[in-house]
């Protein structure tokens, strides 16, 4: 007979213990985000697996004081006092030694949700990695609420812009729920932009989703679009639209995720909206240039670059207020007076 739970090798077993650690005990550099990346790619089964060991180091840290107090698990002396320095190794073993207790203990204290939230500020990015083995990268400004429960996997995506890639589960749909509509999937890679109560935007990268737009501005509810992989829906006043963009569409649509913002042929207004959500700072344009056409790639963190390059390249002038606001105009044209007393 086969068994239906799943084998993993003493390699596999060792690096997402060691990955449970590092994410439970500091903040991953890049370089170390990218090692993580790369080890989850090399194996479906690495995400669940590191998964399981997050949760696994969460609830002994819990359990192995109260048990050690029973005499039923011996502590070293030397990691007694620093719980938070424990060997997630060293924490399977003594597990397996009460094995019986433990698990008794886990599945009567188990919460039947687990929950959890996140918010970034002004300038600044964060990547979540949820129980599941989902992964959620939040752009500036952005705030969500986790709900994992047993029948279905639920984020409230309260505004701003969230990257998920979504451990597939086809018995527990994970949906996230945003003021302006709803996106529905079991397992995908996709993006979703809510900065305001009424306009939704979600690109896929892979798979499928479903969307459902909020209700249209007659009142009556909108028809679920399913989506696929390079598909793009805009959710608004205007109604709803699907395009389908090509792979460099799709990079620049997410170029945030690298602290990058990508115009092609945008007007001046929209591009400073989006330097001005991700930095909460009052940033507009006098409606003389507001049309004007930006095109280019630039660092989201560097808001003087920008404003520089675009009165290098338009007929605009910054002005910076005190309170921190900016306000970008016309280029002032400068009044010739003849001189008195000769011919002009």
């Amino acid at each position: 007979m086969n068994s239906t739970h799943p084998t993993h090798d003493s390699a596999a077993e060792e690096r997402a213990s060691y990955w449970a650690a590092r994410l439970d005990g500091s903040v991953l550099s890049a370089a170390d985000q990218v090692a993580l990346d790369a080890w989850l790619a090399e194996n479906p089964s690495h995400r669940a697996l590191l998964s399981c060991y997050c949760q696994f180091s969460a609830d002994l840290e819990l359990l192995l004081p109260q048990l050690a107090a029973t005499g039923a698990v011996e502590l070293p002396h030397e990691l007694a006092p620093r719980p938070r320095a424990w060997n997630t190794r060293w924490l399977a073993g003594a597990a397996l030694a009460a094995a019986a207790m433990i698990g008794f203990v886990l599945w009567l204290g188990r919460p039947r949700t687990q929950l959890e939230n996140a918010a970034t500020a002004a300038a600044q990015r964060q990547t979540l990695l949820l129980a599941d083995g989902s992964r959620a990268e939040l752009n500036a400004q952005t705030s969500l609420r986790v709900e994992l429960g047993l029948a279905e996997r639920r984020v409230r995506l309260a505004g701003g812009e969230a990257f998920f890639t979504v451990t597939k589960d086809p018995a527990r749909p994970f949906l996230v729920e945003t003021p302006a509509g709803s996106v529905r999937v079991t397992g995908t890679v996709f993006n979703v932009r809510a900065e305001t109560a009424s306009a939704l935007e979600v690109l896929v990268v892979e798979g499928s989703v479903q969307v459902r737009p909020g209700e249209a501005d007659s009142g009556h509810p909108v028809a679920p679009v399913m989506l696929h992989a390079g598909e793009m829906l805009s959710a608004g006043a205007g109604g709803v639209t699907v395009q389908a963009l090509p792979a460099g569409a799709i990079d620049d649509t997410l170029a945030w995720r690298h602290g990058q913002a990508v115009f092609d042929g945008v007007p001046l207004s929209a591009a400073l909206a989006r330097f001005a959500r991700y930095h909460g700072r009052g940033i507009t344009a006098a409606p003389e240039v507001a049309n004007l056409s930006v095109g280019g790639r630039f660092s989201l963190d560097d808001l003087d670059g920008f404003l520089v390059a675009l009165e290098a390249a338009l007929p605009v002038r910054v002005t910076r207020g005190l309170s921190g606001t900016v306000q970008v105009g016309p280029v002032s044209r400068a009044v010739t007076t003849p001189p008195r007393g000769g011919n002009p």
